[in-house]
């Protein structure tokens, strides 16, 4: 009979196991060599699908575990290589990954105290001091706020929109073209009108085309700034644009999915001055937060805007046990089943503190900056700005887009660099996002130089 993970018998059983996928994980990085797996999509998927043979056999083979994290590994983007900048995808903490293995070890369920009962405190408690760090640490606002955990930015940005819509009816979006996708996706979802859309010309909202749009349109209005944008990690102008929506009477979502770890740090926290002013924002601790994947949450300013998500279900939330002090879990989320992804977030806050997360974030701006001014010095190179959080965009002086893209997908296809994308100011750029607190001044000139040699001349 399978072992289980839980129990008196778990730890005992797991030893092992850990052992064996601590192995497979070593041994696939070496096959790898890399941020990347050599060879592309289709030699990445042969390897994989000879590994993995057929999936479901008529009998078991006691070296899949081994096996497939080996291959996995193997064909892994590795976010902990200082070559591999594409995405807002971190490396996550080893104390934060130790306790996701307990998280999944334990299993609960949030979704009533009954499946939960420990889980459901320790989220209550620290979402509540994550709502805190938001909108400020004395007076009503401490009392008031709360967070809701989610799978991401997009979860989140999906919410707010949800309950302004509950709040305020047939609530027309307003946002700039800097805009996370999800956004429009959302007022889809949710039968909402198509997004008005203002300019955005230096990359960030415009204060005065917004100003003109609200007074233009008819209510009730939602504005969603952005406070770290996915192509450059701008921040717009938060304290104009919550100026504008008190004066027009306009409800107010910032996405710092990407900058709200700035929140950490002493020294780039006021970047998000007017943070506190909006009714939600949403937050991501798998990006400025080296949390395993998912680590979001949705900040509200009064925890009553988080009434219409209340929903009953007898066999979770019964009146009487409700009535009789068990917690109502089913108002947390949209979804039932849910993982106590706070535990992993709640060791990294105790472990860390607010000073060492905020050096971390500190950290990986200084590379940013490093790297900017690599390329700024470079010849060969141009770059876009200086960056605002920790993304650099850049290309090869003189290039055309075609050949941007084409260094790109080569470094991709070799497995030596992977580097992002955007367009901005109608040409394409490189970008690279700094996560790793570990990478060093050879790591970024090394990142330059295999993109130097990769370009024609």
């Amino acid at each position: 009979m399978s072992p289980l993970a839980s129990g008196p018998q778990g730890p005992t059983t797991l030893r092992p196991l850990l052992t064996t996928v601590l192995d497979a994980l070593t041994a696939g990085a070496a096959t790898r060599d890399g941020p990347l797996p050599a060879g592309g999509p289709t030699e990445v998927a042969a390897r994989l699908r000879e590994a993995l043979g057929d999936p479901l056999p008529e009998h078991g083979d006691e070296d899949a575990l081994r096996t497939l994290v080996q291959a996995l590994a193997a064909g892994a983007a590795d976010p902990a290589d200082p070559l591999c900048t594409a995405h807002l995808h971190c490396p996550p903490l080893a104390v934060a990954t130790a306790a996701d293995l307990a998280a999944s070890v334990l299993n609960p369920s949030l979704d009533s105290w009954d499946q939960a009962p420990a889980a459901s405190e320790l989220e209550a408690l620290v979402t509540r001091a994550l709502a805190a760090e938001v909108y400020g640490e004395t007076g009503q606002a401490r009392s008031a706020g709360d967070a809701l955990v989610t799978t991401g930015g997009t979860e989140s940005n999906q919410l707010a929109l949800l309950l302004a819509r509950e709040h305020h009816g047939h609530t027309q979006l307003v946002c700039a073209e800097n805009a996370h996708h999800s956004l429009r996706r959302a007022t889809w979802l949710l039968g909402l009108p198509e997004p008005v859309t203002v300019p955005a010309p230096a990359g960030t909202m415009d204060p005065a085309t917004l100003g003109e749009a609200l007074t233009a349109l008819p209510g009730p209005l939602l504005v969603a700034a952005t406070a770290g944008t996915t192509d450059a990690g701008l921040i717009d102008p938060l304290p104009d644009i919550a100026a504008l929506c008190e004066t027009h009477g306009a409800r107010l979502h910032i996405d710092a999915a990407y900058g709200g770890g700035l929140l950490f740090s002493d020294r780039h926290r006021p970047k998000l001055d007017g943070l506190a002013r909006a009714h939600t924002v949403t937050l991501d601790l798998h990006k400025l937060g080296w949390q395993p994947v998912a680590a979001g949450l949705l900040a509200v300013r009064d925890r009553h805007d988080l009434a219409p998500l209340g929903h009953h279900a007898d066999y979770l939330n019964a009146d009487d046990d409700t009535e009789a002090g068990l917690p109502d879990l089913l108002g947390r989320s949209l979804r039932t089943t849910r993982r106590p992804d706070i535990l992993k977030i709640a060791v990294t806050l105790k472990t860390l503190g607010r000073t060492g997360l905020g050096a971390l974030v500190d950290r990986v701006c200084e590379r940013a900056a490093e790297f900017a001014e690599l390329v700024h010095r470079h010849p060969r190179f141009e770059l876009h700005d200086r960056p605002t959080i920790s993304t650099v965009l850049f290309r090869p002086a003189d290039a055309t887009d075609d050949t941007v893209a084409a260094v790109r997908r080569t470094l991709l296809t070799e497995g030596r660099a992977v580097l992002g994308r955007a367009r901005l100011d109608d040409r394409l750029w490189l970008k690279a996002t700094l996560l790793n607190p570990h990478t060093g001044a050879d790591d970024l000139a090394a990142l330059l130089k295999l993109v130097e040699g990769h370009t024609p001349r």
